[in-house]
């Protein structure tokens, strides 16, 4: 995760030179993002295993916790994600469309909803924590706390990741023509992205 996370600095790592939008074959980003991607995606394959089998052998522990959870704080959080995926996503269109200054404006919008994240997810554990609810209140939450937590680990990477490509597109570090490291930074927030709306309704909506 440390080689993707530097990547962001550095658009031309995959391949040496930019290379053109229209070869065949080119994906966004970088190597390095992608190997930090695969990981994430590995890591939490593993997780969920873990939770199907948890829900498998305590399926009343599942049901009776989900009806325990903020589904407020759950769909916020959401709709955080979301509504931040879509900003990187405009950022990464404007910058491709020679227009920088609305994609930093983008990219602006996108990092501060994103720290909306973290925000919420400390007012629903306080809030969890007032009713009594924390790791040891039976196997559902241990689930849910381990596969949250790790989730808002990750989120944290990509917020910091976010923070150093701004920094990078302020000084105009990124064109029009070689914008690897925000191109980057979309597609490991997008993951990141994906794998909250399969927590989501594991926890919030289905269990």
């Amino acid at each position: 995760m440390v080689e993707a996370t530097a990547d962001l600095g550095n658009p031309g790592s995959a391949a040496g030179d930019p290379r053109p939008r229209e070869a065949s074959g080119w994906i966004p980003g970088n190597k390095g993002i992608w190997v930090g991607i695969t990981c994430e995606l590995i890591e939490f394959t593993v997780m969920f295993v873990i939770y199907f089998v948890a829900r498998a052998h305590f399926p009343d522990a599942f049901q009776a916790g989900a009806d325990r959870l903020s589904r407020v704080a759950g769909t916020a959080i959401t709709l955080l994600m979301v509504s931040s995926s879509f900003f990187i996503a405009c950022s990464v269109a404007t910058m491709r469309a020679g227009q920088r200054r609305r994609s930093l404006y983008w990219l602006a919008a996108g990092l501060v909803t994103a720290l909306g994240y973290p925000l919420a997810k400390y007012l629903e554990v306080s809030w969890n924590l007032a009713q009594g609810i924390d790791g040891g209140s039976g196997i559902f939450f241990t689930v849910y706390y381990y596969l949250t937590f790790n989730h808002l680990v990750h989120a944290s990477w990509g917020i910091l990741g976010m923070v150093w490509v701004f920094a990078r597109h302020l000084a105009g570090g990124y064109s029009t023509e070689d914008h690897g490291g925000l191109e980057a930074l979309a597609s490991y927030w997008h993951a990141t992205d994906i794998i909250w709306l399969v927590i989501f309704p594991l926890f919030y909506v289905l269990a």
